[in-house]
C-alpha cells in the first residue's frame, strides 16, 4: 500500500464513526460534515510528517470537534465555551481520554443515529441513498451523480433537499429504544439494499460506474454487522449482498450482452465471497427465526453452491420461495418463484403461476420475459412473440432489448424449421 493509499484507507475507515459522534455533539448535518472535512485537510498535512496517531477516529473527532466549536465561537462571540470543551485545546493530551470515553457501545448508536438520519421516512428512497453516500461513505456529489447518471447539479440539489427536509422535520438525536431501533434498523437495511440495486441492476456500459455502489453497500452491510453481530436477519442479509454480488464478472458478456445464470462461466465467480456468505447464512439459520433476507440469501447460496445449472437443487429453491411468499408476499416474489416451478413442475404450472400476476406486473420487463420463455417452451410461437414485443417495449436498457430480440430471432428461426425452441428464461 502506498504512503497515500494507507492515509486515505485511515481517513474513509474513520468516516462513518467520526460524522456520527460530530452529529451528536452538534445536531447539524451540514457542520458536522465541514468539521469532517476541515479534519482530515489537517490529517492530510500532520500525518505524513507526524506518522498516524493511535486512534484515527478519535483524532478526526478531537479536530473536528475543535474546529467546529471555534467557528461557533467566531459566529457567537459573545458566547463562552462550554468547560468540558477546555480539555481539547491540546491534541496529545486529549487523545487518550477521548478514546476511552469513545466506547464501542457509544460508536454504535451514533452510528444509528446517523444512518436513521438519512432514512429519514419524509425523505424519498433517492434522496435517502444520495444523503448515505454523501454523509455517511464520503462520495463525492461528483462520484454521486455519475453512479446514477444524472448530472451534478441535480445530485447537489437532491442532497441539499434531502438535508433541508431533514432540518425543518426537527429530528430528535437521542439514542432510540429497543422497539424503534428495531423498527428503524428494517430501514436502513432496506436503504442499503436499495443501494446495491442500483449497482446491481447496472448493465452494459452502466457496469462500470455503478459497480462500486455494490462495493459500498456491502461496505456498509458490513457495518450494520459489526454492530449487531448475533441479528440474524443482518447476517442473511450481509449474506445475501455478497453471495448475489460475487456472480458479478460473469454477468455480461465482453461485449456487455447479458449472460443468463445458466451460461456464466462459474470460474469467474467470487469464490471466497461466496464462502463467507455462506458461512453467513449458516450461522443466521442457527438461531431458527428465519426472515426474508435470510430466506433470500439461502437461495442465492443454492445457486452458488451448485457444481452447475443442471445440478441446482430446484426443489429446495422453490420450497425457500414459499417461505418468503409468506415472510414478504409480493407479485415479484412469486414471479421468481415461478422460474423454480418451471424447473420442478414444468412450464404449463409456471404459466398458470404468473397469469394472475398479469394485472399488477403490466408494466414489468422480467414478467413478459418470463412469459415469453414459458410460452415458447409450450410451444405457442405466436403468444411468445406477442409477449417478447411486450418485454421489448419495457425495457429500460439497450442490453436487456438486445436479449429480448435474440429470443425472437431464435424464435423465428425454430418456427421457419418446424421446430420448438426450448427458451432459457431470461
Amino acid at each position: 500500500m502506498t504512503d497515500l493509499a494507507w492515509l486515505d484507507a485511515a481517513i474513509s475507515g474513520a468516516r462513518p464513526q467520526a460524522m456520527a459522534a460530530l452529529l451528536r455533539y452538534f445536531r447539524d448535518l451540514d457542520r458536522a460534515e465541514e468539521a469532517f472535512q476541515e479534519a482530515s485537510l489537517k490529517a492530510l498535512k500532520a500525518w505524513p510528517q507526524n506518522g498516524p496517531p493511535r486512534d484515527p477516529t478519535a483524532w478526526l473527532i478531537m479536530v473536528g470537534r475543535n474546529v467546529a466549536i471555534d467557528a461557533i465561537r467566531r459566529e457567537k462571540k459573545s458566547e463562552a465555551l462550554p468547560e468540558d470543551d477546555a480539555a481539547f485545546s491540546d491534541l496529545d493530551d486529549a487523545e487518550s481520554a477521548l478514546v476511552d470515553r469513545l466506547d464501542d457501545a457509544h460508536y454504535r448508536d451514533d452510528i444509528l443515529r446517523l444512518l436513521f438520519t438519512c432514512c429519514h421516512p419524509d425523505l424519498p428512497s433517492t434522496q435517502q441513498i444520495a444523503l448515505a453516500l454523501r454523509v455517511v461513505s464520503g462520495l463525492t456529489v461528483g462520484e454521486i451523480a455519475n453512479a446514477f447518471l444524472v448530472s451534478e447539479a441535480a445530485m447537489e440539489q437532491r442532497i441539499t433537499r434531502a438535508k433541508r427536509r431533514i432540518a425543518e422535520a426537527g429530528i430528535a438525536f437521542e439514542t432510540p429504544g429497543p422497539v424503534e431501533r428495531s423498527e428503524r434498523l428494517g430501514t436502513v437495511a432496506a436503504m442499503i439494499y436499495l443501494l446495491f440495486n442500483e449497482g446491481y441492476s447496472a448493465s452494459g456500459g452502466e457496469v462500470q460506474v455503478r459497480k462500486p455502489l455494490c462495493e459500498e453497500a456491502i461496505r456498509l452491510a458490513r457495518l450494520l454487522l459489526r454492530l449487531f453481530p448475533a441479528e440474524p436477519e443482518i447476517l442473511g442479509f450481509t449474506a445475501l449482498l455478497l453471495l448475489q454480488h460475487a456472480r458479478s464478472e460473469a454477468r455480461l458478456d465482453a461485449d456487455g450482452a447479458i449472460v443468463l445464470l445458466e451460461d456464466q462461466d462459474r470460474g469467474l465467480w467470487n469464490r471466497a465471497m461466496i464462502a463467507e456468505g455462506e458461512a453467513l447464512i449458516e450461522k443466521a439459520m442457527r438461531h431458527r427465526r428465519p426472515g426474508a433476507y435470510q430466506l433470500q440469501a439461502a437461495i442465492a447460496a443454492l445457486h452458488c453452491t451448485a457444481p452447475s445449472y443442471e445440478e441446482t437443487d430446484w426443489v429446495q429453491i422453490d420450497f425457500l420461495y414459499a417461505g418468503l411468499e409468506q415472510a414478504q408476499p409480493s407479485p415479484v416474489v412469486t414471479l421468481n418463484r415461478a422460474v423454480a416451478i418451471s424447473k420442478v413442475q414444468g412450464p404449463e404450472a409456471a404459466l398458470a403461476t404468473i397469469e394472475p400476476l398479469a394485472p399488477k406486473l403490466s408494466g414489468y420487463f422480467h414478467f413478459f420475459g418470463l412469459k415469453g420463455a414459458l410460452l415458447a417452451q409450450l410451444g405457442r410461437v405466436a403468444d411468445a412473440r406477442e409477449a417478447y414485443d411486450r418485454a421489448i417495449a419495457l425495457a429500460h436498457t439497450a442490453q436487456e432489448a438486445a436479449h429480448i430480440r435474440l429470443h425472437l430471432d431464435r424464435l423465428a428461426q425454430d418456427a421457419g424449421r418446424g421446430k420448438t425452441w426450448r427458451s432459457k428464461v431470461p
